[in-house]
């Protein structure tokens, strides 16, 4: 089951053994409103906050849990347009159910945000993925994996919301509450249980986690207004090992597992506070406390953060909003008796300890993409490459089909924009990956260290806010840059459209964020603006992970005349890179014609 709680967090979220209802067969369940959570001090300051705080005060964010249905019926009985619907539900509140409204580049079409726990889904949900996608076109209606281990369907117009809603809900998955001020989705390990480095598996804590998030323990439905009034996003990663794979150090909780020195309990310190904007990056902060690796120790310190910070959070400036500045603001020591005392305070059994020593000796994080033996006898994982995390309908298709056949229909999403199929038999993959759809095409299995770990947002092409088009960009330069260097180790290079860094350049070797440039031009003498990027060095990720906060090279314009050759210089003189020997005529003839040869056959 993707998102059902199970025994203790069953009981803990007093959730059922069958699927939360949707709206065609619960969601008429009378509903409590974000608002109604907020403490007295938090709606006066919402009275004199931002735009945003007024348009939730006017109408309650979470009214969009039926509100969705209601637009999408009467734009399809002809009685309403989406041009018609109130401005503030077509751009605010609809985020609420994960409907995020294209008007800038696709008006009148939403891309719509799922809630993926832990990045996990099956055969059926890919597929429905596709069906959802597919009546829009190959330009519009296609799939995207997310640096949260999430998935994004495009091209989705509000008459047909309501049914894929309905569909998620019946394949017990959720769009609610993954948008503007809530808790966006639950990053955990992409190798939980199939790890043998394995410290904690997160599968379950990040489901329990979603569903506090967004199942109503009151009415069963999905949508839990608690949580549906927040001062602005909140990001929870749960890690599972000594490589971070969730990337806890750029989430507003991280949870690190951690042993403790004395009972030798596995458990989790606890970091805060970390995020990226478009005006300010931080790197989360110790936040000197440590629970066992149970569910409600977990749940129960999550709560008090997201308590206190959705009753103490600015509501005012949103640029200041974000759970850092609070932290900052009481000091750390402050925040963090402040949640211990809470947590504890809830009489489920929570203690919350001082800060475990983190684990020492060399440890090398580990790759994700190929074939590796699992713990398991007889099993591997093998990690398929997805191109700039975008996906057609055909690749959808195609990833479900190979899921069924190798992996029991399971497939994991991993931070990097890439997948996992888990638990293939080690003897049926040499059949796996003489499969078509990982050879001659987008996928595959080897991309090589340069194409193989480059992310890229959203761009141009969809978004609004960026300044330049980056999937397309990022999956050409990485190909070009591919033929050219040879690499010692992958290389992270990731791209962002502008500086809300969306594809989190700051933790990259390479970042690329979109930005202005000039270029000379012949015909007028002068130099003109141009499409350009600003080029990040040094970011990592894992233990000890470090955000590069300054672009290394400002205003280099994106054509990629111009920025491939930079880009090589960069990768040369700081990542180990060499040219790439150029083949033999002889030898790329031959390799042309073995390739027909088995196309024909």
């Amino acid at each position: 089951m993707l998102f059902l709680c199970s025994g203790s967090a069953a009981s803990l979220l007093h959730a059922t053994s069958s699927p939360p209802r949707s709206r065609a067969v619960g969601m008429s369940a009378t509903k409590a409103t974000g608002l109604s959570f907020l403490s007295p001090d938090a709606v006066e300051r919402a009275k004199a906050g931002n735009p945003i705080e007024k348009v939730k005060l006017a109408k309650d964010g979470t009214t969009a849990f039926t509100s969705v249905y209601e637009y999408a019926a009467a734009i399809r009985a002809g009685s309403l347009t989406w041009e018609e619907v109130e401005k503030a539900d077509l751009d605010t509140r609809l985020k609420w159910v994960g409907l995020l409204h294209r008007g800038k580049r696709t008006p009148g079409r939403f891309m719509m945000r799922l809630r993926t726990p832990n990045g996990i889904i099956s055969s059926e949900l890919m597929r429905f993925y596709a069906d959802s996608v597919e009546p829009y076109g190959p330009d519009l209606g296609v799939v995207d994996i997310t640096t949260r281990q999430n998935f994004q369907l495009r091209g989705i117009p509000l008459e047909d919301a309501g049914d894929v809603t309905d569909g998620l809900h019946a394949r017990n998955q959720t769009a609610f509450q993954s948008a503007l001020d809530n808790v966006r989705n639950l990053v955990g390990s992409p190798l939980a249980g199939i790890d043998d480095q394995e410290m904690v598996d997160t599968r379950h804590l990040c489901t329990v986690l979603s569903d506090l998030i967004s199942l109503d323990p009151d009415t069963g439905t999905r949508g839990n207004p608690k949580w549906g009034n927040l001062p602005r996003k909140f990001n929870i990663a749960v890690s599972g090992s000594r490589d971070d794979f969730a990337h806890t150090h750029i989430n507003d909780i991280g949870l690190e597992p951690c042993a403790h020195s004395e009972t030798r309990e596995m458990g989790f310190n606890v970091v805060i506070g970390g995020y990226m904007s478009i005006k300010r990056v931080a790197h989360s902060v110790e936040g000197d406390m440590w629970v066992p690796a149970q569910v409600q120790p977990v749940v129960d310190v999550s709560e008090a953060i997201l308590r206190i910070f959705r009753d103490e959070g600015a509501r005012g400036d949103r640029q200041k909003a974000r759970l850092m500045w609070l932290i900052e603001e009481k000091g750390v020591e402050a925040f963090r008796d402040q949640v211990a005392a809470e947590a504890e305070a809830y009489g489920r059994g929570t203690v919350v300890q001082r800060a475990q020593p983190k684990p020492t000796g060399d440890f090398t994080r580990r790759e994700l993409l190929g074939v590796h033996a699992q713990p398991q006898p007889g099993l591997s994982r093998v990690g398929v490459h997805v191109p700039a995390g975008r996906l057609s309908v055909a690749e959808c298709r195609a990833i479900a089909d190979l899921a069924d056949a190798y992996s029991a229909g399971e497939i994991r999403a991993t931070v990097e924009q890439n997948i996992i199929l888990p638990n293939v038999a080690d003897a049926e993959v040499p059949k796996l990956l003489a499969e078509p759809a990982l050879n001659g095409g987008r996928l595959s299995v080897d991309p090589g260290n340069i194409v193989g770990h480059t992310v890229s947002c959203t761009g141009s092409q969809f978004c609004g806010l960026a300044m330049v088009e980056t999937k397309a960009n990022a999956e050409a330069v990485a190909k070009l840059l591919d033929e050219r260097l040879v690499t010692p180790r992958p290389l992270r290079i990731h791209w962002t459209g502008c500086p809300n860094s969306c594809g989190q350049v700051q933790a990259a070797d390479i970042g690329i964020m979109g930005g202005p440039a000039k270029k000379f031009d012949p015909e007028s003498g002068k130099n003109k603006a141009v499409p350009g990027c600003n080029i990040f060095l040094g970011g990592t990720i894992g233990e000890n992970a470090h955000l590069s906060l300054e672009p290394a090279v400002k205003g280099v314009p994106l054509e990629h005349d111009i920025l491939v050759p930079k880009l090589e210089e960069l990768i040369i003189e700081h990542f180990g890179g060499t040219p790439r020997p150029a083949p033999s005529a002889g030898a790329g003839g031959l390799l042309a014609k073995v390739k027909a040869l088995f196309r024909r056959d």
